[in-house]
């Protein structure tokens, strides 16, 4: 006879499913972000533009393959998926902290920020 799950557990799933959702859809808007800060940044400019730029693109390849493992059932164990999330949180850590320093960067840096923060918060329900 099949067992009921827990409210506590349902409660727990709950949680999981909806921060990995939200994990997922800040690494989708900070690709976006960054891809389009990118796309702005003359190539030819001065080396920390450069920097910028490929920093951005960079940024915006994690986090797509992070949405990418975050949307995939059963893809990756949880050591692969955390792994995954570190490598995203510490790329749009690095990538915020380069941007805070373009002026008319700073919404793709708090893209960046929250992204970050959104891995550190899926991490967490991770067991």
């Amino acid at each position: 006879m099949p067992t009921t799950p827990s409210t506590s557990s349902q409660q727990e799933l709950i949680r999981f499913l909806e921060d990995r959702f939200a994990c997922a859809q800040a690494c989708t808007e900070c690709a976006r972000a960054c891809a389009l800060r990118a796309s702005l940044v003359d190539p030819g400019g001065s080396d920390e533009q450069e920097l910028a730029r490929r920093k951005g693109i960079m940024c915006a390849e994690v986090c797509d393959a992070t949405c990418r493992v975050l949307s995939e059932q059963n893809s990756q164990d949880e050591a692969g998926i955390r792994v995954q999330l570190e490598w995203c949180r510490t790329e749009c850590l690095e990538s915020a902290q380069l941007f805070d320093r373009h002026p008319g960067a700073e919404e793709t840096a708090e893209a960046c920020r929250a992204c970050a923060r959104a891995c550190t918060d899926f991490i967490a329900t991770l067991s």
